[in-house]
């Protein structure tokens, strides 16, 4: 059974850790990846890759760095971490909320003021 490292941890260090899981919950996302396939790319079991998404500090850096590869293999951990992974980026802008329609000219003018 593996051992609980967040305990070990200090708070703003378990908190960078659910940073990083997150955000390569949103790489995967971003992707259109289903999290199965990205596993078994990454030669994981998907048991591990909930808890790689999830920040769980007790994963291995070569799970996390594999799982990562598995999905994007010329993103770095960095522009993960800094959210210029074009992915991320494409993601956010899905995210956006959209206008139905064009505003009227009565609702511009009403903006500006």
């Amino acid at each position: 059974m593996k051992r609980d490292e967040t305990p070990l941890l200090p708070d703003g260090r378990v908190t960078e850790a659910r940073l990083l899981g997150e955000r390569i919950t949103q790489l995967r996302q971003g992707l259109k990846l289903r999290q199965a396939d990205v596993a078994a790319r990454a030669g994981v079991s998907r048991s591990t890759a909930v808890l790689i998404e999830k920040g769980d500090p007790g994963r291995t850096l070569a799970q996390v760095l594999r799982y990562i590869h598995a999905m994007a293999p010329d993103v770095s951990l960095l522009a993960l971490l800094s959210g210029e992974a074009p992915a991320l980026i494409a993601l956010h802008a899905r995210k956006l909320p959209q206008r139905v329609r064009a505003a009227t000219r009565n609702e511009l003018r009403d903006l500006d003021f």
